[in-house]
């Protein structure tokens, strides 16, 4: 699938300066440049979106990318996820399929998001409004990791859940089971991005503050597409200092 495809497909970064973990973590210096710059521009270089945005309730941020020749937008502060911010700014475009990058997840691999996107060339029925990747993980310091959110799927890689904590639970020690750590990156249809927009936030969502538990809450599909590339979300300091060290490699 290339941007010229029959389907508009753009990508929106949301980016919130005050993050509760980590604040002004999107305007951290990452060898040269700052997370959300790099970010921004790793979406623009993959070549799949007919635009990229990042849309953002601060001035610093927003200067950020203006300055450096990209697109930024201004949304209110009163957002509950990403995924709203990013709905109230794409309300009026005409589209076919949002793809929300998370601003704090600077490595981005083209082929994932390609299969990701591919998921919608061949739904010829439009029966997938949301797909999402994951990841398998191995170490047990990943899965037990609260920063890493685990997905757990049924036969046919449709979410069941969403969780900090690791899913499936072991109560054998040798289960075998695979874990899968879910990567923050959400390809919406449009309408089902604005029907999400909609949708009061409920109990799971709000304790576990994972934003795509909402759709699950609300009897909704979400297609989980399988990657084995990792990338990293900043979430701390030390995320900060692994994403440069794999910068100089990259």
């Amino acid at each position: 699938m290339t941007k010229n495809s029959v389907l508009k497909i753009i990508a929106v970064i949301p980016a919130r300066y005050e993050a509760s973990r980590f604040p002004g973590k999107l305007m951290q210096d990452l060898n040269g440049k700052t997370v959300i710059r790099r970010t921004y521009e790793a979406a623009v270089n993959t070549g799949l979106f007919d635009e990229v945005y990042v849309v953002t309730d601060s001035d610093i941020i927003f200067d950020e990318i203006k300055n450096s020749g990209g697109i930024a937008i201004m949304s209110k502060k009163e957002h509950e996820c990403g995924s709203d911010r990013i709905a109230e700014a794409v309300e009026d475009m005409d589209v076919d399929i949002v793809v929300n990058v998370q601003g704090d997840e600077p490595l981005i691999d083209k082929e994932s998001l390609y299969k990701l996107l591919e998921v919608f060339k061949y739904d010829t029925e439009s029966s997938i409004d949301l797909a999402s990747l994951k990841t398998p993980m191995f170490d047990s310091e990943e899965i037990t990791n609260p920063n890493n959110v685990k997905v757990i799927t049924n036969k046919n890689n449709l979410a069941l859940y969403f969780s900090r904590f690791p899913l499936p639970y072991p109560r054998e020690t040798n289960s075998g089971v695979t874990y899968f750590k879910h990567i923050g990156v959400y390809a919406f249809r449009k309408q089902a991005l604005m029907d999400f927009y909609r949708l009061p936030m409920l109990q799971l969502e709000a304790t576990e503050k994972i934003e795509c538990i909402r759709y699950l809450e609300y009897g909704k599909n979400i297609m989980m597409v399988e990657t084995n590339f990792k990338g990293i979300g900043i979430d701390t300091a030390e995320d900060l200092e692994k994403a440069r060290k794999l910068f100089k490699e990259y």
